[in-house]
């Protein structure tokens, strides 16, 4: 690996990565929802807040289920659906929280794109709609006419490639990662370490499913760098590593995210039992919720503590929800939620899904579609976010000057 000017002591890395975050969060009131989730766990814990919400059936939830942690991703065959992306805070829980979060994510994305305030209402009475259409179990995918408002998104990722995946997340179809304000050098200890791991059978295990190779294959860790990236992973391991598969000269590439799992700030069921590894909750979780994920995962550890290796794909795409049009957003929130609906049903049986979706239903306002505590809820949302986003930027402005 190339010598670097790159930051290596935990302090150096830090003092980047918070300054990174504060800017990330500052850019609009949407972004700042995404990197502040512990704001929403306080609020959420509260008992007032509690007896207003409806209490689910005890499954695995998402956590922090906003706009950003769900798009397209491909399983190991190569197909392509629209799963939760990130599972950082599965955890066994109320299934409201999920609605709640989402509910948050999508109003705030409408303010950012300049929307009136009855989009709004609109929105969440298409997510209840579409969550409750999803828990019926009436499709176990997204249907054809649900991914109209994405449909771009949709075939840029059945067209990608691994050049392209190289050329957005390594700058390079090169077997290298290039050095620079993405990727850090790793230490000595690092890199031994990674050299470890890869020794680990597992791990080949992995690697082998990924590329369904009928017969074993060599497994070669061909570079690896510390991975700068994220709004809330300040302080904890974040790794690519890139690996070769098959005979030296005829390698088949493959690019691996590892990622320190953390304790879970997300509300829990008590008594329900759950893997003690945090790595292994990730992977759990996410092989309940977004089983095309979850068969590209494994639980690991890295000086001594627990990582999540998780292979990257081509297909899998991250869009952002800027300058929407009212129509697009209505049918993005029924489509969101559906996706949400499906990763939470398939974890019910049927008497459950019914007894479920009625109690999501009560206390429904007169003429409203979407459930008063969810609409109550959103708005003591928003406006406890708009405030924290606008005393955010007021510091961010100060330390800035």
């Amino acid at each position: 690996m190339a010598k670097t000017s790159s930051p290596r002591t935990k302090a150096q890395r830090d003092a980047i990565l918070r300054e990174r975050q504060q800017l990330k969060m500052a850019a609009s009131a949407h972004a700042y929802v995404r990197g502040s989730t512990v704001r929403f766990y306080d609020w959420l814990r509260s008992d007032a807040v509690q007896a207003t919400v409806p209490a689910g059936p005890d499954i695995w939830i998402c956590g922090d289920c906003h706009t950003g942690n769900l798009g397209p991703v491909a399983d190991v065959e190569g197909n392509i659906d629209i799963q939760i992306r990130d599972l950082d805070q599965t955890v066994i829980g109320n299934p409201a929280h999920d609605l709640l979060r989402l509910g948050l994510s999508l109003a705030m994305a409408g303010r950012s794109s300049d929307l009136p305030g009855v989009t709004t209402a609109l929105m969440l009475e298409a997510m209840i709609g579409g969550y409750g259409a999803a828990l019926a179990g009436r499709a176990d995918r997204v249907l054809p006419e649900e991914i109209e408002p994405i449909r771009k998104v949709m075939r840029e990722s059945k067209n990608r490639r691994w050049k392209h995946l190289a050329e957005e997340r390594i700058e390079d179809v090169k077997p290298t990662i290039p050095l620079g304000s993405k990727f850090w050098a790793l230490n000595a200890d690092e890199q031994k370490e990674l050299e470890t791991l890869f020794d680990e059978e597992g791990l080949h295990q992995l690697v082998q499913k990924i590329g369904n190779d009928a017969e074993p294959q060599q497994v070669r860790l061909l570079d690896g760098a510390y991975w700068m990236k994220g709004c809330s992973s300040l302080g904890r391991l974040r790794y690519a590593a890139l690996v070769g598969v098959g005979e030296k000269k005829r390698h088949e590439y493959r690019l691996l995210d590892l990622k320190e799992a953390s304790r879970a700030a997300a509300p829990c069921t008590k008594g329900k039992e759950m893997p003690s590894n945090d790595a292994e909750r990730v992977v759990a979780g996410a092989r309940a919720l977004s089983p095309f994920l979850g068969d590209r995962m494994l639980p690991a550890k890295i000086a001594g503590r627990p990582i999540v290796v998780r292979e990257l794909r081509p297909q899998d795409l991250k869009f952002e929800l800027i300058g929407l049009r009212q129509a697009d957003a209505i049918a993005i929130a029924r489509l969101m939620a559906g996706v949400v609906g499906r990763a939470h049903g398939r974890q019910m049986d049927r008497v459950t899904r019914q007894s479920w979706a009625k109690d999501l239903k009560r206390r429904n306002g007169k003429g409203l579609d979407a459930p008063r505590w969810l609409w109550s809820s959103v708005l003591d949302l928003v406006a406890l976010h708009e405030a924290a986003y606008l005393e955010h930027c007021r510091r961010y402005a100060m330390g800035a000057a």
